[in-house]
């Protein structure tokens, strides 16, 4: 099937763009994303082939195919595509984050690209078969950086560079530009120690051109590039400042005294931003701290048993359902089921939890974890990049590389922030040359103009906040899965609950079993006898409380299901049945004795069934009433978003009844009960029309559809997998009280990308027209500069000391 959209009049000069298209099984689907494409502005033809699953599109080289794949969304389809990581080297501010971009984009192929300045690293969306790591490589190494793929090691580093500690530039820097400054601090005690010019130029040119050939390198690739940097508004600055010094020096006369010199200034000012970016790379380092403490916990080695013989090896050769041994005091390496053996289990670094779990057999372990006092034979049952640590790590890394929306306003500002600079700094030199006639003090003030204007600060404010906040969330077990959702839980004002599972244990509990004629050991041992090998979750609390109470359960026979009643057994040759009041009713069996009791057991929310003897004539024998505990935390987890500001609503599919409940125990305000898994998603609209942002907490599959829907869906770690799939952030306790400290975390990663920009701004806001206006000397101007980096970044590692309540 192959059909053509004749082109538009209008069409000028277009580029022929293929998309891999998915979903499509018949023409109507052919028809459907030919017309979406169609309407794309700039868009002459699309041609879609169902039989090779592609759509080539004829459209104007400036329709970007971001453009292209929303339509194709829109319309119901989806652009096959890859996501390709690269770590990029030699980015110093936001400019350079924009032009990295900017290069990818215009990339064939490319459908977006996200550059984070904090982790160096960029996440590439590419159609699938239409770009390599190859072509993006190239596209930033023209720009003037380079590049390689994140999960590539990074080039060997020359012997030189392993040897000598990062600061020695800041330190070779600071000993020779001491010698340039002492004159200036020696002027405020009276004291005349003026350097020879000839020393002052000795001292100043390997600082100029040695320690500062950085910033004269990026600089020129950002202006062969057609752009520029905070490299160049450095390199453009000291090279003024230290020019002026050389020809001051050079046309100096002799007997009319020591020239006026600068070089302290250039010099000082290049000391300073190096201090400045040694000290913004040790505090960026601190912010992908959580990402390598969780790397550290994968141990190189596993011991497996293998024909009966203990072996020690890589991790990368042991295979599904091998049998690890793990010993007392071991990092467990993989996931895994216990075979034999005992212990308590360390998950705080992966789950948050501070307290050792008891682990016994055919329970869950999680590699990373320490084993306590047993020795543990676990099978395996997932390794790799499958592993709950792995997938732990991925979204994580995932969180932090992604951008935040409020670092869209950002990028604007940077993409013309470095030329607007250049051109206040020429206007101020102008102004000042023309207006005073003093042509030194006019390049002075435009130095101080380049050097205070930094966008190092703008571009760090947001992502260095943004890797603290998720950092500190991974390490109190809420994983936030994209850095949106980190942002907008900030405004939740709404968190819709379900019940089973998230404010309960989910496992029910007999509550209550009251006998007709008073015997209430024999109705449990009846009941028990019936339900002994079902799997339903309350015939397991019926087995659970008759091992309780020790009582012995007699043999049950002709066990059967009655569908939509419940169930029919032979015990001691009577005839059993045991269900719902509607089954007794169609048995005729006379459940009035105990009616009001059964009538106050169901307004608590409790399951009531019924048991009776139909042998003769039908005779009740007693009922019994199921419960689901709350979570020994579910009410405190509401009385904290209480205190937050937020309410609570709880949706749930049970009845009324329960559903009323349990709000009551747990000072719920709200409850949706009855409602069926596909109009959660509908009641979340609901409460969204309502105002405000609703976040939507639950754990089963029945709760996907809702936690999609919702602005931030929270799912349990205990659930589903289709649920964390759906959720942009993940319990990994499944414990109620984590919503709050996640709501909290939102808040405060907002609060600091806030203040953070505010100081960003405000260094640039005050600073340029100072400096404009002859106020700011060129070596405070620097110190400033080096500060607001490091100040934004300091600010955000603030979040690390975050005690979460739960």
């Amino acid at each position: 099937m192959n059909a053509v959209v004749t082109p538009s009049p209008a069409a000028t000069a277009a580029a022929p763009r293929t998309l891999p298209i998915e979903g499509m099984t018949c023409a109507s689907c052919v028809a459907r994303v030919e017309r979406a494409l169609q309407r794309v502005p700039g868009v002459a033809q699309a041609s879609v082939n169902l039989a090779t699953e592609t759509a080539s599109v004829q459209a104007e080289a400036s329709v970007p195919l971001q453009a292209l794949r929303e339509a194709v969304e829109r319309a119901g389809y989806e652009v096959a595509h890859q996501t390709l990581s690269l770590r990029i080297e030699g980015m110093t501010c936001a400019s350079c984050v924009a032009r990295v971009e900017r290069a990818l984009r215009r990339v064939p192929g490319v459908l977006e690209a996200e550059v984070n300045l904090a982790t160096e690293v960029a996440t590439v969306s590419v159609a699938a078969r239409e770009a390599d790591a190859a072509a993006l490589i190239a596209a930033i190494e023209k720009a003037g950086y380079a590049a390689r793929p994140a999960d590539a090691a990074a080039p060997e580093a020359g012997a030189a560079a392993r040897t000598l500690p990062e600061w020695w530039p800041v330190a070779v820097a600071a000993v020779l530009s001491l010698p340039l400054v002492l004159p200036m601090l020696g002027l405020l005690v009276g004291a005349h120690w003026m350097l020879p010019g000839w020393l002052q130029w000795a001292l100043a040119t390997p600082v100029q051109f040695w320690l500062g050939a950085r910033f004269y390198r990026a600089g020129w690739k950002a202006l062969r590039a057609g752009s520029g940097n905070m490299d160049l508004l450095v390199a453009l600055g000291t090279s003024a400042g230290y020019g002026l010094s050389v020809w001051q020096l050079l046309n100096a006369h002799p007997g009319h005294g020591a020239p006026h010199l600068y070089f302290e200034a250039s010099a000082v000012v290049i000391t300073l931003v190096l201090l400045g970016k040694w000290l913004e790379a040790r505090a960026k380092r601190q912010t992908t701290e959580a990402i390598r403490a969780l790397n550290a916990l994968r141990p190189d080695t596993a011991r497996v048993r293998r024909d009966g013989r203990d072996q020690e090896l890589p991790l990368a050769q042991v295979r599904l359902d091998d049998v690890v041994v793990i010993r007392p005091g071991e990092r467990i390496p993989v996931d895994g089921l216990v075979l034999e053996g005992a212990s308590q289990v360390d998950e705080s670094l992966i789950t948050g939890e501070s307290l050792p779990v008891a682990r016994h057999e055919g329970d869950k372990v999680t590699g990373g974890a320490v084993n306590g006092e047993g020795l543990l034979l676990v099978r395996t049952t997932a390794l790799g990049a499958e592993s709950t640590l792995a997938r732990i790590i991925r979204l994580v890394e995932s969180a932090q590389a992604r951008k935040a929306p409020i670092q869209r306003l950002v990028d604007r500002v940077s993409a013309v922030f470095v030329p607007a600079v250049i051109a206040i700094a020429l206007v101020t030199a102008l102004a000042w040359g023309l207006g005073t006639g003093d042509w030194q003090a006019a390049i002075l003030n435009a130095v101080a103009v380049l050097v205070i204007a930094c966008p190092c600060a703008l571009g760090l404010a947001t992502p260095t906040a943004l890797m603290a906040g998720t950092g500190v969330a991974a390490r109190h077990g809420i994983l936030i899965k994209d850095a949106e959702a980190l942002e907008v839980a900030h405004a939740v004002r709404t968190v819709a609950f379900d019940k089973t599972g998230t404010l309960t244990e989910g496992k029910p509990e007999l509550v209550a079993h009251e006998a007709a004629d008073g015997d209430a050991r024999r109705l449990l041992a009846l009941s028990a006898a019936m339900q002994a090998h079902s799997e339903h979750p309350l015939a397991h609390a019926v087995t659970a409380a008759a091992e309780r109470e020790g009582i012995e359960v007699p043999a049950a026979a002709q066990v059967r299901a009655v569908a939509g009643r419940g169930m029919a057994a032979s015990v001691d040759e009577r005839e059993l049945r045991l269900g719902s009041g509607r089954f007794m009713q169609e048995l005729k069996v006379e459940t009035q004795a105990l009616a009001q009791r059964a009538q106050a057991l169901a307004a608590e929310g409790r399951t009531v069934s019924w048991l009776a003897d139909v042998t003769d004539m039908p005779r009740l024998i007693g009922l019994l009433a199921f419960g689901d505990r709350p979570k020994a935390t579910a009410q405190g987890a509401i009385q904290a978003l209480h205190a937050l500001g937020v309410r609570t609503v709880l949706v749930s599919g049970d009845n009324a009844g329960s559903a009323q409940a349990a709000a009551r125990a747990l000072g719920i305000e709200e409850v949706r009960a009855e409602v069926l898994p596909e109009h959660k998603a509908q009641i979340v609209g609901e409460l969204q029309q309502a105002g405000g942002r609703v976040a939507m907490v639950g754990d089963g599959i029945n709760d996907a559809p809702a936690l999609a829907a919702a602005d931030v869906g929270i799912a349990m770690g205990t659930g589903t997998d289709v649920a964390m799939h759906a959720a942009g952030i993940t319990l990994m306790r499944g414990n109620p009280a984590l919503v709050a400290d996640a709501l909290d975390i939102s808040r405060r990663t907002y609060a600091k990308i806030r203040q953070n920009l505010f100081w960003a701004f405000v260094y640039n806001v005050v600073g340029i027209p100072l400096a404009a206006l002859g106020l700011l000397n060129p070596v405070v101007a620097g110190a400033a500069m080096a500060f607001s980096s490091v100040s934004v970044v300091s600010n955000a590692l603030l979040l690390r000391r975050w005690k979460g309540a739960a």
